[in-house]
């Protein structure tokens, strides 16, 4: 039955990218980052494409709003606001819409969450490039072999598989893990 096969799947992709080792530490990593950032007042901002853009706002509210248990509220911002992607998509084109908001918001010091399942998403190459013009630390979760983003970015998260929907799977689970790291440095009283 497909149902069994699915969970199956997904079971599997989820072991092969614990089984990396370096999968752990790119993890960490990333939280370090994301906790140095928060510490010297800077903001996490994250943004994709479809599924992956839903993951970006996911993220951002779990820190904007609270993930376990109640505490103050992080800077967190998802690239989604409806007036600026169609703005921008119309005077500039649609690859420019991560782009132009990370010039108009991004600090050096802050951090953009890059979420591409490709990894060759045009308006996530672009925002890259602008963050780190800004002097922004870039982490990417990133899938079917992390694309052009994985050279790009400081941080790259690979899921090994060619299916997006079991990429996005391992990328909500990464993003969960970041959210508990950032809370355990920066709120461990909750843990």
């Amino acid at each position: 039955m497909f149902i069994a096969e699915s969970l199956a799947d997904a079971q599997k992709v989820l072991n092969s990218f614990i089984s990396n080792s370096s999968n752990i530490e790119k993890i960490d990593s990333a939280i370090k980052l994301m906790v140095e950032s928060y510490r010297n007042n800077g903001r996490i901002f994250s943004c994709g494409n479809g599924g992956s853009m839903c993951d970006a706002m996911h993220f951002a509210e779990e820190l904007t709003g609270r993930f376990r248990k109640e505490r103050s509220p992080l800077p967190a911002m998802a690239i989604n606001d409806a007036s600026h992607l169609t703005c921008v998509s119309n005077d500039y084109g649609y690859d420019y819409v991560f782009s132009r908001y990370v010039e108009a918001w991004g600090n050096k010091g802050d951090i953009l969450l890059a979420i591409s399942t490709s990894g060759n998403s045009p308006n996530v190459l672009l925002a890259v490039e602008a963050a780190k013009k800004k002097g922004m630390k870039v982490v990417g979760l990133l899938g079917k072999g992390g694309g052009k983003l994985k050279d790009m970015v400081d941080v790259s998260l690979i899921v090994d598989s060619n299916i997006s929907d079991r990429i996005q799977e391992v990328h909500i689970k990464c993003i969960h893990i970041f959210i508990e790291g950032i809370e355990r440095n920066l709120y461990p009283e909750n843990y």
